[in-house]
């Protein structure tokens, strides 16, 4: 496996991107976009293991900054309108690696929705599959019913609560006004709010995920309450319905970034096994002294 740095331009500007790059004529791309304000490294390091590991396998990776982020010029832009970005890094990807005819989206957190949201949006035909990670819908709604199934329920059995309650370090009274307002969220008629176009990112969201037809690994973490929110309202979308059988779902031990090492195995173990059980590619060995470590 050989890692390369790739430079290449996105509406005039240019971005910066890593390329893992398997021995022998892969046909399997994946392309890992970064959640938040974050740049191709991720949090701990995560995507240059995840793109490491992946390559290890067979497949070609790239991870690279957008717009505004890392190491890639011009103004930064919404999650939700990194379309274009996207594009151009399949681009320079199938440029790189000129065998591979389909590529698979991989992101965490706003990145898994962008990944959903160009998928739906634009059906790019190279687009063969998406691995979600935590996805980040924005529904205030399914927030607060997150908040009080889980992190008041949480609390309340935790001793280290009680102790802080009865020694005066805790705010009953905005405590109680945080609860009240989640409380009338989650019975509340009021629809979300809009955003681009007059529908709310909710909603685009929902849509993506009611369409799903390409085969997609989702991976939510049990202690994340971007996870719980995503739970939430999937479930109150589709009336306790499954997600669509193309789905297949993984809960992980793990907080919201698959920080612990235990949790970020798991989340690549997960990944590598089902790549290799949709898209079988032979195993492709490391070469002994090939790896580069540019990050």
């Amino acid at each position: 496996m050989n890692e390369q740095p790739v430079v290449f331009e996105c509406a005039g500007e240019s971005l910066v991107g890593i390329v893992s790059v398997p021995r022998g004529s892969p046909k399997l791309g994946v392309v890992i976009l970064v959640g938040g304000p974050q740049y191709r490294v991720g949090s701990h390091r995560q995507f240059v293991l995840l793109a490491r590991r992946l390559a290890a396998g067979g497949a070609a990776v790239m991870r690279f900054d957008y717009r505004g982020m890392g190491d890639s010029a011009g103004a930064s832009v919404p999650f939700d309108e990194i379309a274009p970005d996207v594009a151009c890094a399949i681009d320079a990807l199938a440029v790189a690696c000129p065998s591979i005819d389909r590529v698979i989206l991989c992101g965490l957190c706003d990145a898994a929705s962008a990944a959903l949201l160009y998928a739906h949006s634009t059906h790019d035909a190279r687009i063969a599959g998406l691995v979600l990670l935590n996805p980040w819908v924005g529904s205030e709604r399914a927030r607060a019913a997150a908040y009080v199934k889980h992190y008041y329920t949480k609390r309340m059995l935790e001793a280290s609560f009680w102790r802080k309650l009865l020694a005066g370090g805790v705010d009953i009274g905005s405590a109680a006004a945080h609860l009240s307002r989640s409380i009338r969220r989650v019975l509340g008629s009021a629809g979300e709010p809009a955003s681009r176009g007059g529908e709310s990112l909710a909603d685009r969201l929902g849509r993506a995920l009611d369409g799903l037809t390409t085969p997609t690994l989702l991976l939510l973490s049990s202690d994340d309450l971007t996870a719980r929110e995503f739970g939430e309202y999937s479930r109150a979308r589709r009336r306790g319905a499954r997600l669509s059988a193309c789905v297949e779902q993984h809960t992980v031990d793990a907080d919201h970034t698959f920080a612990s090492s235990a949790a970020r195995r798991r989340m690549e173990d997960l990944t590598a096994e089902w790549l290799h059980r949709t898209y079988p590619e032979p195993e492709c060995l490391i070469a002994s002294g090939g790896l580069l470590n540019i990050d």
